[in-house]
């Protein structure tokens, strides 16, 4: 079988730190959001192929990143699109590349900036048992977050009815960004694009297919971050680090105390501070500071200031001046 790691997203929420980076490349602990999916599609043996799907803007990056890398499987497929505005949806996307690359086998996808805590291998043992369109639900726990995903009602393993983006959710099982097609189906996506149907989102598609076939759930416990927010990356990174710190060797702190959750990289400085749940890219330099619950990005200078839930972008300058 093959693989799609759906990266073609602009990540807009998370601006200005995504702006010029991917957010699947933001660090989650001492590896990327993409490096922990590429594990385990490159640990999986039945997997040969993976595409990761990004556009035009990234590619580059992507090409960088992967050459840098010790992956063997991925391989780069471009969408032509450089723009938010210009993106044909996920369904959209997926439907191109399946065209493009010419895929005749069975497919995984799984969307590039999702942390999940269960095995590639595990999900990809499910599918190949019931030889049949594979969904992966996760319980959030509540009915209000339920209302931004696809509901998912089974009976057993099998999904008897599947809702996108429910206004009034019954329950708190939802579909994640994790999808496994037989061959047989890959013709099907264009089928639902040629009906009108929206292509944005692929919980359109599974509810549409659901309605044609048998569609089955791989349900798991444990943790998913659907990683689109600043309050869902640090949310993240807190899940993963379980309240260490992680510090570059070069990284240079004094009189600093760090709490809880705090990431700082490569060349950071940080001098009479304190810093809990939160990340610092590289080169930035943070004097007198109390900072928490806040993302700072690359060659930042901040002086005599108290961050809390903040984002701020790359070379930016704030100080007050005491």
């Amino acid at each position: 079988m093959d693989a799609v790691v759906l990266a073609g997203g602009y990540a807009t929420r998370l601006w200005p730190i995504t702006k010029h980076r991917p957010k699947m490349f933001l660090p989650i602990g001492e590896e990327t959001v993409i490096d922990r999916i590429f594990e385990g599609l490159e640990g999986d043996d039945r997997i040969e192929t993976v595409y990761v799907s990004t556009n035009e803007r990234f590619a580059d990056d992507f090409r960088d990143h992967l050459a840098a890398s010790e992956y063997e499987k991925p391989t780069l497929s471009v969408e032509d699109t450089t723009a938010e505005s210009e993106k044909f949806g996920v369904v959209g996307a997926l439907a191109q590349l399946v065209d493009r690359e010419g895929v005749t086998d069975d497919l995984l996808v799984l969307a590039g900036d999702n942390l999940i805590s269960f095995s590639v291998s595990e999900y990809v043992d499910f599918f190949e048992s019931k030889d049949a369109p594979t969904i992966a639900a996760y319980d959030v726990g509540s009915r209000e977050r339920a209302k931004s995903y696809g509901l998912v009602e089974l009976e057993g393993d099998r999904v008897v009815d599947f809702q996108e983006k429910p206004e009034d959710p019954k329950s708190t099982l939802v579909s994640i960004a994790a999808y496994a097609f037989p061959a047989a189906d890959l013709d099907l996506l264009e089928s639902y694009l040629e009906g009108d149907n929206n292509p944005d989102e692929p919980g359109w598609f599974i509810q549409w297919l659901q309605a044609r076939e048998d569609v089955y759930a791989f349900t798991f416990d444990g943790a998913w971050f659907d990683i689109g927010t600043p309050e869902s990356y640090l949310d993240a990174v807190r899940w993963s680090l379980d309240g260490e710190t992680v510090v570059a060797p070069d990284a240079s702190l004094a009189d600093t105390t760090l709490g809880s959750n705090v990431h700082v990289m490569a060349g950071a400085e940080i001098r009479d501070s304190h810093l809990d749940n939160s990340v610092v890219f590289p080169e930035a330099t943070i004097r007198s500071c109390d900072v928490r619950d806040s993302i700072i990005d690359e060659q930042t200078y901040l002086e005599n200031i108290d961050f809390s839930g903040a984002l701020v972008g790359a070379h930016t300058t704030i100080s007050n001046g005491e």
